[in-house]
Order: structure tokens, then sequence, then C-alpha cells
């Protein structure tokens, strides 16, 4: 059996640096050959800039870079398609297969945010992100998703049938993020200047990740009932709402923006927080609870989208909108060292169920049933 798996969306310096889709694609061509059995194979398609390699992974590049949008679409639609003739199978590792695929195929969605928050994108990736997904999901033998959050959403927005959607959630890499050593951390929080104890965020700036609820919600505590909160991330969009509320409140002597932090740092900064705060209202999956969870910090997030299928019963869940339950939790969060003790040692377990191995095993068993498809 002979795998081909389209994955010009990795990045060209992948590992798990690269986050989101990119970590994503990384770690199934790193896991997916030892999950097979002895006699299949698997070739990856990549830009010519790329040059990773993988066990059991035979690397095919493309004859141009193709890290501009333009380009890969270009390669997509117009060359791939000539290249697909001697798999058995071919994947779409991200959301959009060409119109003409020789072969059964299948196709991994991580969210559909560029339907539900269209403004992120111009409106020509735009158009072509919903028209191609949803095209590309009616074809598709399978269709993958990184969450049971996103299979819902699309069947309720693209009519895709349920029992045609397979999931695999990620994982995580436990060598990285991991409770860290009172020594390492202590040295962590001189080396950046962080008060000892501190509440962090970490997320790019955009209005799903709801930030505006939470800066209110800290705005009504009394100054000893809060610790100092900490944003980490980059700016992306309509991000002016969130400065606004500090400044509003007062808060800028309370409130630190840390910016883009760099993702061998994140583990360290995790450890040295005293609790994780996500109020996001749409993710495909959440990593940043996830690796939160791993390094050991308990977890306060919205019970919106697929957040809680991460925590489960380890985080505290919350209305993503209520500004008085989140005051509330943010009290609690901030007196109770009982509770913080048993979300930490909960979420350590529950953080154990999400590994790469497990990411290969799903994606191989939606292989198999679109090819026993493919005998009927």
């Amino acid at each position: 059996m002979h795998v081909g798996l389209n994955a010009h969306l990795l990045s060209s310096q992948a590992g798990y640096r690269s986050a989101g889709i990119h970590g994503y694609i990384y770690n199934t061509l790193a896991h997916l050959h030892d999950a097979a059995p002895e006699d299949w194979r698997f070739t990856a398609l990549v830009g010519a800039a790329n040059s990773e390699q993988f066990p059991g992974v035979t690397m095919r590049r493309a004859a141009f870079d193709t890290e501009s949008p333009l380009r890969r679409i270009a390669w997509e639609q117009l060359i791939q398609p000539w290249q697909l003739g001697d798999f058995d199978l071919y994947h779409a590792l991200a959301f959009v297969a060409p119109l003409r695929v020789p072969v059964p195929f299948v196709v991994t969605v991580y969210d559909l945010s560029f339907v539900h928050y269209p403004a992120v994108l111009t409106a020509s990736r735009r158009l072509y992100l919903r028209l191609f997904t949803q095209l590309t999901c009616q074809r598709a033998r399978r269709v993958i998703a990184i969450s049971q959050s996103t299979a819902r959403d699309l069947t309720e927005t693209f009519g895709t049938a349920p029992d045609k959607i397979d999931v695999a959630v990620p994982g995580y890499d436990a060598q990285v993020y991991r409770p860290l050593s009172h020594e390492a951390i202590t040295a962590f929080r001189q080396q950046k200047g962080l008060p000892e104890r501190f509440w962090f965020f970490m997320g790019t700036l955009e209005p799903r990740k709801n930030l505006v609820t939470l800066l209110e919600a800290y705005a009504s505590l009394s100054p000893s009932d809060r610790l100092p909160l900490l944003l980490g991330g980059g700016k992306g969009w309509l991000y002016d709402d969130i400065f606004a509320t500090i400044e509003r409140h007062g808060l800028q002597d309370a409130v630190r923006w840390l910016g883009f932090l760099p993702a061998e740092e994140l583990p360290f900064w995790y450890n040295s927080a005293e609790v994780f705060v996500f109020p996001s209202v749409f993710e495909g999956f959440g990593l940043p609870v996830l690796e939160a969870m791993a390094c050991g910090t308990p977890v306060l997030i919205s019970d919106a989208s697929s957040l809680p299928e991460i925590a489960g019963e380890a985080g505290l869940c919350l209305p993503p909108h209520e500004v008085d339950a989140w005051a509330t939790a943010l009290k609690q969060v901030r007196h109770d060292a009982e509770w913080r003790e048993q979300a930490r040692q909960k979420g350590l377990l529950d953080a154990q169920r999400f590994t790469w191995e497990h990411t290969a095993r799903q994606t191989l068993r939606s292989y198999i049933c679109s090819l026993n498809i493919k005998r009927q």
C-alpha cells in the first residue's frame, strides 16, 4: 500500500517549534510509519525548500518553492494531480485536495475559522478555502477532524455526514512540555523579571480569543483578589479593543503584554505561571491548554468549542461571555491552593491521553476505512 500525503503546508523549519497546522503535519509524518503495517509505504509531497526527513517516509520535493499561498495553490491544482497516479491513497493534509484526484483520498480539516471569522483572510483566500474545502469534504472517502468540535462544525456548516468523519486529535511532545525543576523555574523568573505569582494567557490577539471578557472580569476584582496578568502572543487582527480595555480600566501596571514568545520558551512560561487562563470562544483544538496541563499548570478555560474536550474535569470551564462568572473563578483560583493542586494533578493525568502515536493510529484507521469502502 502506497500513500501520498500533500505536506506543502509543512514549514521548512518544522519541529515542535512550528505550531498549529505545521506542528500537526510534522508530528503525524514523524509517527505514521511506526503505526502502519510493514508493507505500507508513504511519500510526502513538499516544497523545494523543505529539507525535513522522517523515518519510513520518502520526501518528494516540488520543482519550485511553495511557501507562497499562490504558488502552493497553483501547484496543488495544476501540477500535483499528474503526480498522484502511482499512489493507492492520497491524503490532503490541510483542507483542500485538487479538483482532479485519480485515486481515493482523505482530507484533514483543522477548523472552520475561515467561515466563522472571515475577516482574518482576504476575500479571495476566504472564497477559495470555503468553496474548495466544502467540495473536498464532499468528494473525499473520509474526512479527518482534529476534534469532536470540528467534526460537529463540519456537519452543521457543510452538511458532512457524521459517519464519514474520523477524529484524530493532536498530541504534545512530553519531552518538551513537562513539569520543570524549581531551580529552572526560579532562574527563568529572575531572567525575565517575573513576579513570584501571576496568571498567564498564550495566543494570538484576535476577537475569538475573547480577551475583553477576561479583562473586564479582571478589572472588577479588588487588587487583593487578583494576580498580575501576562498576555503572550503576537497581534492578529481587531486587537485594539484589548488594549483599549486595559487603558480604560487603568490596568497598565497589572496587565502586561509580552508579545510573540519563542516556542522554546513556552514550557518555562507555563511552568512559571500559577494558572493558565484561556477564554477563547472558538478553537479547532486549543493546543496551549494541553501544553499548560502537561506542564502541571492549572487551567481556567471557556466551555466553548473544543476546549472542554481537552481539559475534561481537570480545568475550570466557564461560560465564555459571562464576566461575573470569570471574576468569581479568578477570585477562587487566587485564594484556593487546594483547588490549584488538585487541578495540577488532574491536568497532568489528563494530558497523557494526547499522544502523537495515537494521532498516527487514528489517521491510519481512516486510511483503512477508506480502502474498505473502495472494496465494497
